[in-house]
């Protein structure tokens, strides 16, 4: 199979899991084989907490005792996770875009967990954030497959908007199945409004969020049985996001991820675009003239987190945002080496630059600065 058709079968898998999740094993299966590695997962890490937790995973290549051992143990020493708060949304980023590799290699974290398992590398992209933690789809590289590369990232940019929309989708709907009833007969009972189209924008169906928002007829309405977005520029983009998707799930590329839609009163929402035109999904008891169902739902505060926002106020590598956020935690330098599981001399190399770019003397000031950082403003 040549790399174009393996794409369009690996995304039509991916978009199968946002209607029935326990699909995702398989699809993350072939996403590593896509990618190169040894194990992919969807799984969120907190950077303020030091946890983490796993939600699918196609992980063959890692024993379980390690997988374990990772969010009971490990992830607190996981010299990567702060690093992921500066990443674009889709964006890959490997170990050695957040830590020098060589120093990488000192930390405890790849000498207890990565090594005995002959890991060396990993590469992930964000698909959500909040103010406290990432959601990251992400595949494990083995010493046969050799650090991440250019083909790599590649690779990881080609199915990791398809992934992010799937996960988005599936957030919404929350499904287990989608054999129960006919598709639409299933998402009716939504909170999130949901219309299917066909390639033309007619309207398919509605559930009863959907007809609620046409009724409205803000933002979107039915014009001539045609979905229009009261923004001419949205209404233009759906008009070739249904023109896409009715040509397959590979032609829709990474338009109709959270478009968004803002009501006259100036309330956010965003809408999402599942093409429907193959696999799991054809077979769902679709019309069969539909091509894509779009499900819309107001939009979520935009917040960036408090690592975030420090992070940038002082142009804090994420090394050096880690080494802060452990002296606020635990205490001194020796402490933050135990805690990190990096060299004390490593911890002092930040700490000075520390030092220099936020005009603190003293561990005890760069706790206060990032208690200030945390303190709400009283009026």
């Amino acid at each position: 199979m040549d790399e174009t058709a393996q794409v369009s079968a690996l995304i039509g898998d991916i978009y199968d899991a946002a209607l029935d999740p326990s699909l995702w094993s398989l699809a993350l299966g072939r996403a590593k084989g896509f990618v190169g590695g040894v194990a992919a997962s969807l799984y969120s890490k907190d950077a303020v907490n030091r946890c983490g937790n796993m939600f699918y995973q196609n992980a063959d290549g890692i024993d379980p005792h390690y997988r374990d051992l990772y969010f009971d143990t490990y992830v607190k020493l996981d010299p990567t996770t702060t690093g992921h708060f500066f990443a674009e949304l889709d964006a890959p980023v490997a170990t050695n875009d957040i830590i020098p590799y060589q120093e990488f290699l000192e930390t405890r974290f790849y000498r207890e967990w990565a090594r005995p398992q002959g890991l060396v590398d990993h590469v992930c992209a964000v698909i959500e954030k909040s103010n406290t933690s990432a959601a990251l789809f992400g595949v494990f590289r083995h010493e046969r497959d050799g650090l991440v590369d250019d083909d790599v990232r590649r690779r990881m940019r080609l199915i990791t908007p398809h992934v992010r929309r799937a996960v988005l989708i599936g957030k919404v709907i929350d499904l287990r199945t989608a054999e129960a009833a006919t598709f639409a007969d299933t998402l009716d009972g939504l909170t999130a409004g949901m219309l299917l189209v066909d390639a033309t924008g007619r309207i398919i169906h509605a559930n009863t969020a959907g007809h609620a928002i046409l009724r409205e007829g803000d933002f979107l309405s039915a014009i001539g049985g045609r979905l229009v977005a009261g923004d001419p520029q949205i209404d233009r983009l759906f008009r070739d996001i249904f023109t896409a998707a009715g040509n397959g799930d590979a032609a829709i590329g990474i338009k109709g991820i959270a478009v968004p839609l803002i009501a006259r009163g100036g309330e956010r929402h965003v809408a999402h675009v599942l093409p429907l035109t193959s696999g799991a999904r054809r077979r769902a008891g679709i019309a069969t003239s539909a091509v894509a169902a779009v499900f819309v739902q107001k939009a979520a505060l935009d917040t960036p987190s408090l690592p975030e926002v420090i992070a940038k106020a002082y142009k804090l590598t994420p090394t050096e945002l880690r080494v802060l956020l452990a002296i606020v935690e635990v205490g001194g330098g020796p402490e933050v080496a135990e805690a990190l599981g990096i060299a004390d001399g490593t911890v002092k190399s930040h700490l000075s630059r520390l030092f220099e770019k936020t005009g603190a003397r003293r561990q005890a000031d760069l706790v206060k600065l990032v208690a200030g950082f945390s303190t709400p403003l009283i009026g």
